[in-house]
């Protein structure tokens, strides 16, 4: 049986670091997949780092081509909704890296770089780091509808059987803040943006039909597990969308629903925050991972 990569379920980790890269020119996809495959994951202990990698879905394919879902694509073209457009910023490849704490994830991130050098380019990069324990920059909180981490292997990482098994998806996408619109808000006019209440994360009853929670809804689109993280300055800040679903479709489709192309009513929250980035990776399962050697014998 073929178990997700390890970094995806440790909760508790300080600090982040998100890496995207693109394949240089002259280089194949093979190439790309061996050199990412050697990089050595620390073990989980007080200085270790997590690392997990996902690849562009045509990439991965065209190097394993029966070890991903047939229908997975990238984020090739943007979400265009009524009022404004989900950006496609697709890369060929993805390091996230978490510990406890960031120098360690610093040191790890700059090897990393260099290790690849040869045959990927860093494209972005991006640090984030926990708020409050388990809230976002607007202050609530972040993730009440995850899965606990017994239930969530058997939600979002693709079962035994199909093309990808012990892989899953991740959508990951940058969400900078207006953080001053946000905070001229009262709370009870933020808690029917978010659909919940700033306390304690319990839902509205009823929720706004245009709130966060009703445009999102994981028992109408379908279970994911979030990793999301705050990232930025003091003065420039926001969320890293970090979701990780067994279908493409569920992602797809909660993006579509707060753009408003379901309901013709862009999400509420997307008032105060708008992405600046949206790419899919396939991130495999750790047994896979261990195959790639064998594209260079």
């Amino acid at each position: 049986m073929r178990s997700p990569q390890s970094g995806i379920l440790a909760l508790g980790t300080s600090s982040h670091a998100y890496l995207e890269f693109d394949l240089l020119p002259g280089r194949a996809a093979p190439d790309l997949a061996v050199a990412i495959a050697s990089l050595r994951e620390p073990r989980t202990t007080m200085g270790g780092v997590n690392l997990v990698t996902g690849f562009r879905p045509e990439l991965w394919r065209t190097v394993f081509p029966d070890e991903a879902p047939g229908k997975l694509k990238g984020f090739n073209a943007p979400i265009a909704g009524p009022d404004f457009a989900m950006p496609a910023t697709q890369h060929d490849a993805v390091l996230w890296l978490s510990g406890s704490a960031y120098d360690v994830i610093f040191d790890t991130a700059r090897a990393a770089i260099v290790d690849l050098s040869e045959v990927a380019s860093l494209a972005t990069e991006v640090s984030s780091w926990p708020y409050q324990h388990d809230r976002d920059l607007t202050g609530f909180i972040d993730g009440t509808e995850n899965p606990s981490l017994i239930e969530a292997p058997g939600l979002v990482v693709i079962p035994e059987g199909e093309p990808g098994a012990g892989g899953t998806i991740l959508l990951l996408q940058q969400w900078p803040h207006d953080a001053a619109a946000w905070e001229s808000l009262s709370v009870a006019e933020q808690e029917a943006v978010m659909g919940r209440t700033k306390p304690d994360g319990v839902e509205l009853d009823p929720k706004p039909s245009d709130s966060h929670v009703a445009s999102t809804d994981q028992d109408r689109f379908g279970k994911i597990f979030r990793r999301n993280t705050p990232y930025g300055t003091v003065s420039d800040h926001g969320t890293m969308f970090v979701g990780f679903s067994a279908e493409q479709e569920t992602l797809v489709s909660m993006l579509e629903s707060m753009a408003g192309l379901t309901s013709g009513s862009p999400d509420a929250l997307t008032r105060y925050t708008k992405p600046v980035s949206g790419a899919y990776y396939f991130v495999p399962s750790t047994e896979t991972l261990l195959r790639c050697p064998e594209l260079v014998r």
